[in-house]
């Protein structure tokens, strides 16, 4: 029942996520990097902070947590600073390949790389026992978003330019593709910074801190290096591109639109990793489910992201047979959750 639980809460902030590139597209009057640097302060340093807050023993400090393990604050940072590199990448990526195929491949090579680096820094052997099981459960989420992959090539052959450009309006297979496999592999740092922070997060249940929220300061310490690298990319585009008046020459009503729709797309983007601190306080500790946990994580952001593709209707025009083919995709994600569980009974 606990695992099930887990599974619940980081289903929640999953779908959180998988939401927050639709109140983006409310934002006016202001260029990509705009609304990406904007968004960016909400979430990777606004709400992270606020987050980090309930992590807070009583009489203590979040500096005083923060100061836990050798240098573990600063290694979490650094790997956030190349996670950074995959969020802006993965932004990039849902600019050429929509939300539901660019989120898909990019996840899906997130969580390979996510999962699989971790344990092998730890001297897993993948090859039995427990670490098979983890093996099998990363294979069979990646072969899940393959046939979605698939589904997204199909769509994309079947599919007039001018349905491209309808659904995506910067669509771009080729660019896209690249950018999307870079934002998988460099995004995957988030999660060897939250297993660089694991000394803080011990530090906090040491002093009292809930263990539900004991994770979260990690968090903060891997967007803040996160937003390090966005936040210097973004200025240089808005340098470049002349852009630097979108934040004062708009009205002070399209202001107050696009402040409040990147703050939602920030709340909502951060609700992932909320979620997942969360789910994972409810897996045994040490067990597969909780190596797992960043597979799943990915595997319902692709799936939940696929959904409002088909919301969006950025799969119109497919056809029946590509729709199939993503739905056959979606399902095998969804079993990817449950597997390890089934073959640890």
């Amino acid at each position: 029942m606990e695992v099930l639980l887990g599974l619940l809460i980081i289903a929640v902030g999953s779908m959180g996520q998988s939401s927050s590139y639709v109140p983006i597209k409310k934002v006016k009057e202001w260029s990509w990097e705009s609304f990406w640097l904007v968004q960016g302060v909400f979430a990777w340093l606004v709400f992270p902070y606020l987050g980090a807050l309930l992590a807070i023993p009583e009489g203590y400090t979040l500096g005083e947590l923060l100061a836990a393990g050798e240098g573990a604050a600063w290694k979490s940072i650094f790997f956030g600073v190349l996670w950074g590199v995959g969020g802006l990448t993965f932004g990039l990526s849902m600019r050429y390949l929509g939300i539901a195929l660019g989120q898909s491949i990019a996840l899906g090579t997130c969580s390979a790389f996510g999962t699989l680096i971790p344990a092998l820094m730890k001297g897993e052997n993948l090859f039995s026992g427990e670490g098979l099981i983890l093996l099998i459960g990363v294979s069979v989420a990646i072969a899940g978003i393959a046939v979605i992959g698939y589904a997204g090539s199909l769509r994309a052959k079947n599919m007039t330019e001018e349905q491209k450009k309808a659904a995506v309006k910067d669509f771009a297979l080729g660019k896209g593709l690249f950018v999307a496999l870079l934002a998988g592999v460099m995004s995957a740092s988030f999660n060897l910074g939250l297993e660089a922070a694991e000394p803080i997060r011990l530090k906090a249940v040491e002093l009292g801190t809930d263990g539900l929220y004991a994770g979260l300061p990690a968090i903060l310490m891997v967007t803040f290096g996160g937003f390090l690298t966005n936040a210097v990319y973004c200025l240089f585009q808005n340098v470049k591109n002349k852009t630097l008046k979108d934040y004062t020459s708009v009205s002070g009503k399209v202001w107050v639109n696009n402040l409040l729709f990147t703050a939602l797309a920030g709340i909502l983007w951060y609700s992932q990793f909320f979620g997942l601190t969360l789910g994972k306080s409810f897996f045994t500790e040490g067990s597969v489910m909780m190596a797992f946990s960043w597979s799943i994580l990915m595997s319902l952001n692709v799936t939940f992201s696929n959904v409002w593709g088909i919301i969006l209707k950025e799969w119109k025009g497919a056809g029946s047979k590509t729709v199939s083919v993503l739905v056959i995709g979606m399902l095998i994600l969804i079993f990817s959750l449950i597997l390890p569980t089934l073959l640890q009974n």
